[in-house]
């Protein structure tokens, strides 16, 4: 039905006969003569129609924003004065010769180019008509370029795209699973996979040994600005490999996606342990685009006379860190106040601060409620965190899961609300993760998840699994963690082990896992991988706020889907086949479920 898509007319094509599709997103009558902006994915030309052409002209003036329209005509450079140097078709307009109106429009909801002014539920509910909006249709257009580009460098690099199962088993990867009941199984679930993880471990075992897919992947779990129920990962494994291989390997990816995609050539990319990223920054995803560092006094503060920095510091689990921020003197009471109010969501329970005033005045150079405290490690305190004239001091001290949140948290913030950024892309390498973490009860628990190898000696781990290292390896770029992964376990007897260790007896992880410890029987080849989440990447690379931003069809922050009203309400019938009986609901005013 067209010829040409309405952003691909140029001055190039005048005095072609075009057929063009799309939308209106604009109509405007100029004495007499009617002007048509017709939008469609590619851009918006204008469309000129005079009465000359009755049939035409009718159908142009009865048409109005959102009517879908055929149009053909000749393309005419525009009149000298008219012309818009800033749009891509600015210098044309089509002189129409038909007009066909392919389909009526209801009055949208909201005007495209006046979607700032409505709320995310109302684009959400009608997320058809929000996905016409130019940046929409961009966004999306990136995503599908990034998949191409990746999809070609695995290709070329010998991988292949082996889809794998979304109906599976319930195994325990740090998430809630979603559910699905069994019809034929009666009393029995699948689970959505919330990574294909285990599968293509067992691709590894069958002898494909490079494997990829873009994967949908389901965590039932709280939402955020870079979370979803559903999201999608760039997923891939390979055998007889190092961290070295799969880490080069994955940097070459993503640096020729992003020459491709952006024109960008992405600086180096440094590795760097999670112990020192921890220290430094307060997080394994570090935003080194920030010259702010958190830097341990904990020796400086154990004598103090103030039991906020001194109890911490003397703590087996405390941290005392300062965060020196360079002009920040300049910080009102009130700022202060609100950066103390924001470190409080991450369990700090203050933040003290010091400003340089005149540091060759000693303590009375310095304006601080502890100051007073500090007499006799001024002049060493100033010089470890290298502050001079006009900067500000700022301190945590708590046990060091909160210290490291709250300053790491803090050091973005001041980033951002200062512009503190000294580049546009800064990717890095965190490697020598913990195998464990403490979870809330005391518990060792999988830093990654328990199918990551440890990288010491099956005798050390045994001897001491709480101090063991893991053969995985994150990429973070602008403080984001783009992807993680690691070297697999490929021995049954050491993944029995590390079950052990996360408290998953020889029964349960029959059970639980009884397939995968039965392949690894067969001649498991050594392996390991990496996952991206590709929803994360399209939005770094596109600017966006939120996923939700490059997702077509995204759900909201309660898991729902306002376009859809998913999840509903199924039939009875339905419920019977499944043999499932729901607990009937609380009736308004009743004395709850029945």
């Amino acid at each position: 039905m067209r010829s040409h898509y309405c952003g691909q007319l140029n001055e190039t094509q005048v005095d072609q006969e075009v057929a063009l599709c799309g939308w209106v997103h604009r109509r405007r009558d100029h004495g007499g003569v009617i002007f048509l902006d017709l939008r469609d994915r590619d851009g918006i030309a204008q469309v000129v129609v005079d009465p000359d052409t009755p049939e035409a002209f009718a159908n142009a003036d009865r048409a109005r924003n959102e009517f879908v329209l055929r149009i053909r005509g000749r393309i005419r450079l525009r009149p000298e004065g008219t012309q818009n140097p800033n749009m891509p078709t600015g210098m044309i307009e089509v002189l129409a010769s038909n007009v066909e109106v392919l389909n009526t429009a209801a009055t949208p909801p909201f005007q495209l180019d006046e979607h700032g002014k409505v709320g995310e539920e109302i684009r959400l509910k009608h997320r058809y008509i929000d996905l016409r909006r130019p940046e929409m249709i961009d966004k999306l257009r990136l995503r599908s370029r990034i998949t191409h580009s990746v999809r070609a460098h695995l290709e070329a690099q010998g991988f292949l795209d082996i889809e794998t199962p979304i109906l599976t088993r319930a195994t325990p990867e740090g998430a809630r699973d979603y559910l699905v009941p069994s019809r034929t199984h009666p009393g029995e679930f699948f689970a959505l996979p919330q990574s294909p993880q285990l599968f293509k471990q067992l691709l590894m075992v069958s002898g494909f040994d490079r494997y990829y897919q873009i994967a949908k992947c389901f965590r039932d779990e709280d939402l955020r600005a870079d979370r979803q129920p559903e999201f999608t990962q760039i997923d891939l494994e390979a055998s007889f490999v190092e961290e070295s291989d799969i880490m080069s390997l994955t940097e070459d990816m993503i640096r020729q996606l992003f020459q491709d995609v952006l024109d960008v050539n992405l600086p180096a990319f440094p590795k760097m342990p999670y112990s020192e990223a921890m220290n430094r920054y307060g997080s394994d995803k570090p935003d080194l685009r920030i010259p702010l560092e958190l830097v341990d006094v904990n020796d400086l503060m154990r004598d103090v006379d103030f039991k906020v920095f001194s109890g911490p510091a003397k703590a087996d689990d405390g941290r005392v860190a300062a965060l020196k921020v360079t002009g920040g003197a300049k910080l009102s009471r009130k700022e202060i106040d609100a950066y103390t109010d924001f470190v409080n969501i991450y369990g700090a329970k203050g933040l003290a601060w010091i400003k340089v005033n005149e540091r060759a005045k000693g303590i009375e150079g310095l304006q601080s409620p502890i100051v007073k405290f500090m007499e006799g490690i001024v002049d060493e305190l100033l010089d470890r965190v290298g502050a001079e004239d006009g900067d500000i001091i700022f301190f945590g001290a708590d046990k060091a899961r909160i210290v490291n949140e709250a300053l790491g948290a803090l050091r973005v913030k001041l980033g951002e609300d200062l512009d503190l950024y000294t580049q546009a892309w800064a990717p890095l390498w965190v490697v020598d993760f913990p195998m464990f973490e403490t979870d809330d009860n005391g518990r060792l628990a999988a830093l990654h998840h328990p199918f990551t190898a440890p990288s010491c000696s099956p005798e050390a781990f045994k001897a001491d699994p709480a101090s063991a290292l893991s053969r995985a390896y994150d990429m973070v770029l602008n403080g984001t963690e783009l992807g993680g992964g690691s070297i697999r376990i490929h021995d049954q007897a050491m993944q029995r082990a590390v079950f052990e260790v996360l408290g998953i007896g020889e029964a349960e992880a029959d059970e639980k896992f009884g397939f995968l410890l039965d392949a690894l029987k067969f001649g498991a080849p050594p392996h390991g991988g990496l996952a991206f989440g590709l929803d994360r990447l399209v939005m770094l690379m596109s600017g966006a706020k939120t996923i939700r931003e490059v997702i077509a069809f995204p759900k909201t922050q309660s898991a729902a889907c306002l376009m859809t009203d998913a999840p509903g309400e199924v039939s009875a019938e339905q419920l019977k086949e499944l043999n499932i009986r729901l607990r009937q609901k609380a009736q308004q005013g009743g004395n709850g479920e029945a």
